[in-house]
């Protein structure tokens, strides 16, 4: 039998996307703008009139973390440097790791060494 094995997010390190365009407002707020390709999203663009292109506003926290993702840090890092900033915040490593996930799930970054997903 494979022994199962666990994943110890601490040790990933989120690579953003390249081809996401983002732009942060005065407030430090970071809005992501994402791009509909393909055959699906050009029929649902013609036909139900989607916007080509969707404005994904972040929080304070998101905000901050897509900032400090540079391709270098790990998780770890990066939950420390979050502590620092929001001293308050409950359960910020598993709010930081399921922010993660998210991000990951819908293609805005991938863990370092991971090919990108089509």
């Amino acid at each position: 039998m494979k022994a199962k094995q666990s994943k110890n997010y601490l040790d990933y390190i989120p690579v953003k996307d390249p081809e996401i365009q983002y732009h942060t407002d005065e407030e430090g707020i970071v809005t992501l703008e994402i791009e509909w390709k393909g055959f699906y999203h050009r029929i649902a663009q013609r036909f139900f009139h989607r916007p080509r292109v969707s404005d994904i506003k972040l929080d304070a926290y998101g905000s901050f973390v897509w900032l400090i993702i540079d391709d270098i840090s790990d998780v770890h890092q990066i939950s420390k440097k979050l502590d620092e900033k929001f001293p308050g915040m409950e359960k910020s490593l598993s709010r930081l790791i399921k922010f993660l996930e998210i991000l990951h799930d819908n293609h805005l970054i991938r863990w370092k060494g991971e090919k990108w997903k089509q």
